[in-house]
């Protein structure tokens, strides 16, 4: 029988080559908090629960994690505890602190909260490894070993102790497979381990990897889980790190996207990022799709078959349908109610499209058009300078540039109706709630506050006034 697992993740650290007022373990990857990442991976372990260890900047990192796992949608289903270390008098010391809240049947694996790239499947081998009654260490070889501890083993090759950089002998530091700071360990054997630890070394701290030697001397087996993917253990400790860190994660991303079939101008100039309300983001794509250079993607976004990106544009929470157009430099944001894009459908430069902006087949949404809370059916066209928001726009309808819906009355929001076929001439403002009737044709300049009839050409104009032999005013000169 499977013993049930139990996460602790150290996020104690202060971070201090951050240069940041917020902690370490707040710093965003992909949008996504370093430490949610981590969280997120536990998560799909079907864990029982994650202890989360704070310290540094404890009150915030609490709030920020517990508000963010609480939202609606959240994909964490675990208990989510934390304890705190104050002061950080080591890893052994961290771990010390989450005992209380662990359960002695169960099966804990100890994660870093800066270390965000390791997968579900590489803890899920770490797992198979330890079984119910082995102690199983993340390792890696590295061709640069500097700073991370060194797996020491025998000459059968079992695993022995982990020797720290700054207590290692030259033999010991020439050793190049280290460990990660992950492992699985049965909880009643960790905790009889960390109740030993002693800070008897050269940094005057209690080290967790000293319970590998306690390991090896009660005769529980050790072993040694080593991958070949340094990325998935790679901490951050800088802004450098994170924004390396954060170019190999979106190169991973745009890789397994092309593996697909989607056509990149640069897979170095992409990104797909959670967005800021948390959705985690995901990029689903038809065939022959292409995306052009210095595109972001967050939210639930997906491109159907044929569909062109184009460059610097900003897409999130939006449903692409086949063979559209997005023209560069598009900002499309659907947040909750999302955002929909019609088959042919032409979009931009320049274009911005809001949360429920439902687009028909082959609708063309120029330059500077914004769209917000609005359907435009089959073929409908507003192409340059627009507003368009709390409107049903009918098929084939032409909205002309500079004109608008005025849909809010300082209180309320208002629908504008626009019936098929309707001609909106330029630099109108249709003031809702307001029905124009299909077949209709409203003049240039008008002001229209009545519905109108079908086919009706309205116009709604000031009186043209103009002055002959008038004087424009001089300014005069300064004294």
């Amino acid at each position: 029988m499977t013993a049930p697992l139990d996460i602790v993740i150290m996020a104690a650290g202060k971070g201090t080559r951050m240069k940041s007022r917020h902690p370490k373990v707040l710093q965003k990857l992909a949008g996504r908090a370093l430490l949610q990442h981590v969280l997120d991976t536990a998560a799909q372990l079907k864990a029982r629960s994650a202890v989360v260890v704070t310290g540094h900047g404890a009150a915030e990192v609490e709030a920020a994690i517990a508000a963010a796992n609480g939202a609606e949608g959240a994909d964490i289903a675990m208990d989510l505890k934390f304890v705190r270390q104050e002061p950080q008098l080591g890893t052994g010391h961290a771990v010390q602190q989450a005992v209380p809240a662990l359960k002695d049947d169960g099966l804990v694996v100890v994660l870093s909260g800066d270390v965000p790239l390791t997968t579900a499947d590489t803890l899920q081998g770490l797992l198979d490894a330890a079984g119910s009654d082995k102690m199983a260490l993340l390792t890696v070889t590295m061709p640069d070993p500097t700073g991370y501890g060194r797996i020491v083993r025998n000459e059968a090759g079992t695993v022995q102790r982990i020797v720290e950089q700054k207590d290692a002998n030259d033999a010991e530091r020439a050793i190049t497979e280290i460990y990660s700071g992950i492992m699985a360990v049965p909880a009643r054997h960790l905790t009889a381990w960390l109740s030993k630890l002693s800070n008897n070394n050269a940094q005057g701290e209690y080290y967790l990897t000293d319970i590998v030697a306690m390991a090896v001397a009660d005769g529980v087996p050790v072993v040694g889980h080593r991958i070949a993917d340094v990325l998935q253990v790679a901490g951050i400790n800088s802004p450098l790190q994170l924004a390396e860190l954060e170019r190999a994660h979106q190169l991973r991303q745009s890789r397994q996207l092309m593996e697909q079939g989607v056509r990149m101008a640069d897979p170095a100039r992409f990104d797909l990022r959670d967005d800021v309300r948390g959705t985690k983001g995901s990029l689903s794509c038809g065939q022959d799709v292409e995306i052009d250079v210095n595109c972001v993607f967050t939210g639930h976004v997906t491109i159907g078959a044929g569909a062109r990106i184009g460059a610097n544009c900003h897409i999130s929470n939006v449903s692409i349908a086949e063979d559209a157009v997005i023209h560069p430099f598009t900002h499309i944001d659907g947040e909750k109610v999302g955002v929909e894009v019609g088959a042919g459908a032409l979009i931009g430069p320049f274009a911005r499209l809001r949360p429920g902006a439902k687009l028909g087949r082959e609708v063309h949404i120029g330059n500077f058009v914004e769209v917000k809370n609005s359907t435009l059916a089959d073929g409908a066209k507003a192409n340059h300078l627009a507003y368009l928001g709390d409107a049903t726009v009918g098929e084939r309808v032409n909205y002309g540039a500079g004109s608008i819906t005025a849909n809010y009355d300082g209180v309320n929001k208002h629908r504008t109706v626009i019936e098929a076929d309707v001609h909106i001439g330029s630099n109108c403002v249709l003031v809702a709630p307001v029905t124009i009737g299909a077949g209709g044709t409203v003049g240039g300049g008008s002001t229209v506050t009545k519905s109108t009839e079908a086919g009706a050409l309205t116009v709604g104009r000031g009186k043209q006034v103009s002055i002959s032999n008038w004087n424009r005013p001089e300014k005069q000169p300064k004294v």
